[in-house]
C-alpha cells in the first residue's frame, strides 16, 4: 500500500473507463470496459490506459461499448504498431474517433448493450458449462471402455517399454539451430500436438543437413509422438502426410506389432494416464515429461484384437460426444459473432435501441 501510495496518479477508480493497448488473434487491441465498483485499490500498468472523460459530453459506458465495436476496433487497427501483437501508445488512443450522438442516446444504448449482451453471455457460459461436463462424460466413457477405472493396482499392466519397438526423443539440442524458412522438412513441435490430433498450421521447417543429422527424431506414420514441455503427455498418432517429418522435443513412442496406435493414443490421452505424467513431470514453471517415466507408464496388456475392438468401440461413443461438443462449440462462436454485431449496429445508429430487441435487430448485420 505504501508503493501504491506513490503510484497514485496510475491509480483506477469504480466508473473510470479503461482501453487496453495490447491485442492478439483472440483481443482486439482498443478494446474497452468501465471500472467495476468493487475493483478495489488498483493502478494501470503499461499498454493498459485510463480515460477519465468529461461524462457531460461522452459517458465512459458509451465509449465502452463503442471503443468495443466493430467499426471503431477496424478503425484503431489501422493505427496499431507491433509484428508480433498488435499495440496502441496513449498518443493514438487519444486520436480515436468515437461515433458522438446525443447524452441521452448513449446513455439508451449502453443500457440496451448492458441488458441485451448480458443475455448472450448468460447463453455462451451455458455452453461452455455443457462442454465442460462433456469433457468429463468423454473422459469417464474413454476410462471405462479402456478398463482403466478399475486400474488401481499393477494387475494385467505392463511398462510400456515392454510393449513398444522403440521409445526415443525429438531434437533437444539447438534446434533452432537447424531452421529454415522453405525447402526444409516439416518438424512438429510441443505446440503441433494436441491430445488426439496434430496441427499443422505453424510447423517449422529444418535443413536438410539437420534432418540427416537427427535420424532417430524422424518420423513414421503410426509412430505416437507425446508433449514432453507445457502440456505434457498429449498424444497423437503421426498420420501418412507427416510420415518422414522430423521432431523436435518430443518423446516418440514406435508401438510396434503388439500396440494399436490409436488404442495407444486413447489409452495415453486418458485421465489415468495424464495423472501419471503429472506424478513424474518436473519443473516449476511447465512440467516437462522425459523419456525414463514414459518407458515406465504402465499399459493394459491386451491382445490386439481386443484393442482394435476397443478402439472401434471407442470411436463410435467418444466420436458422438465430439460431434455434440463440435456443435455448442459452434453455437458459441455464432453467439459471439451476434454479440458482435449487436454492439456495432447500436453504435452506429442502424435501428432504435428505445424499441428493439436484440433478438432480432442483427439480421443482415455483418460483426
Amino acid at each position: 500500500m505504501d508503493y501504491f501510495g506513490d503510484l497514485r496518479r496510475h491509480e483506477v477508480k469504480p466508473g473510470d473507463l479503461l482501453i487496453a493497448g495490447l491485442g492478439d488473434e483472440n483481443h482486439a487491441v482498443g478494446r474497452a470496459c468501465v471500472a467495476p465498483s468493487d475493483l478495489g485499490p488498483s493502478i494501470v500498468k503499461a499498454d493498459c490506459f485510463r480515460v477519465r472523460l468529461d461524462q457531460s459530453r461522452l459517458l465512459h459506458r458509451y465509449a465502452a461499448w463503442a471503443l468495443s465495436s466493430s467499426v471503431v476496433s477496424g478503425q484503431v487497427l489501422t493505427l496499431t504498431r507491433g509484428s508480433t501483437r498488435a499495440r496502441i501508445n496513449l498518443e493514438v488512443a487519444r486520436d480515436i474517433q468515437l461515433p458522438v450522438p446525443s447524452l441521452e442516446e448513449q446513455r439508451r444504448i449502453a443500457d440496451f448493450l448492458d441488458a441485451e449482451t448480458a443475455r448472450i453471455d448468460q447463453l455462451a457460459l451455458k455452453r461452455r458449462q455443457m462442454r465442460n461436463l462433456l469433457t468429463l462424460k468423454r473422459e469417464r466413457v474413454i476410462e471405462s471402455t479402456l478398463g482403466l477405472e478399475r486400474a488401481q493396482t499393477t494387475d494385467g499392466l505392463v511398462p510400456l517399454k515392454y510393449l513398444v519397438a522403440d521409445v526415443t526423443v525429438g531434437i533437444v539440442i539447438t534446434p533452432a539451430k537447424w531452421y529454415v524458412e522453405t525447402g526444409g522438412t516439416p518438424a512438429l513441435r510441443g505446440l503441433n500436438v494436441k491430445p488426439g490430433f496434430i496441427s499443422t498450421g505453424d510447423l517449422v521447417q529444418i535443413s536438410a543437413e539437420g534432418h540427416a543429422e537427427n535420424r532417430k527424431s524422424r518420423l513414421n506414420t503410426g509412430d505416437v509422438v507425446v508433449v514432453r514441455t507445457g502440456q505434457a503427455g498429449a498424444a497423437a498418432v503421426v498420420p501418412a502426410e507427416l510420415d518422414g517429418a522430423n521432431c523436435i522435443d518430443l518423446i516418440v513412442v514406435r508401438p510396434g506389432r503388439k500396440l494399436s496406435p490409436r488404442y495407444l493414443q486413447y489409452v495415453l490421452n486418458s485421465g489415468y494416464a495424464s495423472a501419471r505424467v503429472t506424478e513424474h513431470s518436473v519443473g516449476s514453471i511447465q512440467a516437462h515429461f522425459n523419456v525414463g517415466a514414459m518407458k515406465q507408464i504402465p499399459i493394459p496388456s491386451i491382445p490386439r484384437t481386443e484393442q482394435d475392438e476397443i478402439v472401434r468401440l471407442l470411436d463410435l461413443r467418444a466420436g458422438a460426444l465430439d460431434l455434440l461438443d463440435r456443435k455448442l462449440n459452434h453455437q458459441e462462436q455464432l453467439l459471439t459473432e451476434r454479440r458482435q454485431a449487436l454492439i456495432t449496429a447500436a453504435v452506429i445508429g442502424q435501428f432504435d435501441v428505445s424499441t428493439a430487441s436484440g433478438r432480432n435487430v442483427t439480421d443482415g448485420v455483418t460483426a
